[in-house]
């Protein structure tokens, strides 16, 4: 087995970054390689290039080890290249691999520039099933001038982290999944993993497409238990004496069942849960199947928003200021795609209310979708709003839980703050 010592990171955004940060204080060399010469020049400042808790801390300790750069040739001289672009969603629900295929091209021609044989190339970004196979190694052998799983290797291996606690999450996570070219390059990457988490998780070897499948697989089983729970309040909310959280706390109990996500509130969102679910449908589809469970978790949690936009306009006069409060689609982090807070300010403001936002995360700028309404820098001053009419807390921050309103002001949130 290849010891790992030596690494590059292809992509310094919120993953990208973290994952350089915590191989580097974990005693790594590390190299970030991106094209952005802003997020380059942080990282060699010692600066964090993207908002993360703990990104900073981590940078400062693995400071005389972590260096980035614009050349994407220097990563030739690393035992292993990271790739973490994006990998956006096209309208069937499968994912582009447009900026994947940007990233590796350029170090697999470095590679066979070089000479180099033996260089391991990991996939972090969530691919469609099969595309690791068919359209990324087929580019990876003609750009390096070799076969893989002889003249180099190519794991595909995706983090299942939170935004908000990236850090952690990679250091101790439950499950290290790995899709392997070849036994040499899986033995490879697991024996970096070995002495990079903290923890012993349960490292997970099996081929690529496996690999591939697992990991929509998880976030889409977990969408489905969101949408069970979203399911169960709306039904539970026809029965006046019916208590949601004490139905969720019970049932939760079984341990069949478990407590994790099974918490009243509303739709889930964010940058994997939705999309990977859609991508198991694609999926299904590719090769002549359904897959309803996933279809029905996706119409459910549409449900839930619709529902919450329809039940805060009963709650409000025509013309009546509303203060959305949460427009992350969950504490600690800025990130407001797919949230509920960002739908139901849409959905307000398309029916003429006065919307004002506020998020102790996202603001407009780094949100920039939130530049459509007003923004509450400080909700300290909501106590002396008497025009706010209704407030509806939809992320649950805890800072929302000492929070004080004017005396006129209705409040609503579904969650148990």
């Amino acid at each position: 087995m290849k010891s790992i010592q030596k690494v590059s990171v292809c992509g310094l955004g919120k993953l990208g970054a973290c994952i350089a940060a915590t191989l580097a204080a974990r005693g790594f060399e590390v190299i970030g390689v991106d094209i952005d010469p802003e997020k380059v020049r942080k990282v060699n400042e010692g600066l964090p290039p993207v908002q993360e808790p703990l990104l900073a801390e981590t940078i400062t300790a693995g400071r005389g080890r972590l260096r980035a750069t614009l050349d994407h040739r220097e990563a030739v001289a690393t035992d292993v290249s990271f790739f973490i672009p994006p990998s956006p969603s096209l309208p069937d629900g499968s994912f582009s691999n447009e900026f994947l295929l940007r990233a590796m091209q350029p170090i697999a021609a470095a590679v066979r520039e070089k000479g180099k044989r033996g260089h391991l190339f990991v996939c972090n970004s969530t691919t469609t099933p099969g595309a690791t196979d068919a359209v990324l190694i087929p580019m990876l052998e003609r750009e390096a001038g070799g076969v893989c799983g002889r003249d180099f290797g190519v794991c595909y291996n995706p983090g299942f982290i939170a935004l908000g606690n990236v850090v952690n999450g990679l250091l101790e996570p439950d499950l290290v999944l790995i899709g392997e070219s070849d036994p040499e390059s899986g033995a490879s990457l697991e024996g970096l993993y070995k002495k990079y988490n903290r923890n012993s998780p349960r490292v997970a070897r099996m081929t690529i497409i496996s690999a591939e499948l697992a990991k929509i697989a998880v976030n889409s089983f977990i969408t489905m238990k969101i949408s069970f729970t979203n399911q169960l309040r709306m039904i539970a909310e026809q029965f006046p004496k019916a208590n949601i959280h004490s139905i969720l706390e019970a049932i939760g109990s079984d341990s069949r069942i478990g407590p994790k996500y099974l918490r009243a509130g509303l739709s889930y969102g964010g940058p994997c849960f939705p999309r990977d679910n859609r991508l198991l449908a694609y999926a299904a589809r590719q090769v002549g199947l359904e897959a309803p469970l996933a279809e029905a978790a996706d119409r459910v949690n549409q449900r839930a928003n619709q529902g919450l936009a329809e039940m805060v306009q009963r709650m409000a006069a025509k013309g009546d200021t509303i203060a959305v409060l949460g427009l992350a689609y969950k504490p600690d982090t800025y990130i407001t795609e797919e949230s509920a807070g960002l739908y139901l300010a849409q959905q307000l403001k398309h029916h003429g209310y006065r919307v004002i936002v506020h998020d102790y995360g996202a603001h407009p700028a780094n949100a920039p979708n939130l530049h459509e309404f007003e923004y509450l820098t400080d909700p300290a001053t909501l106590q002396n709003r008497g025009d706010v009419n209704l407030a509806v807390i939809c992320c649950p921050w805890p800072q929302y839980r000492s929070l004080k309103f004017a005396p006129g002001t209705k409040v609503f949130t579904p969650w148990k703050l």
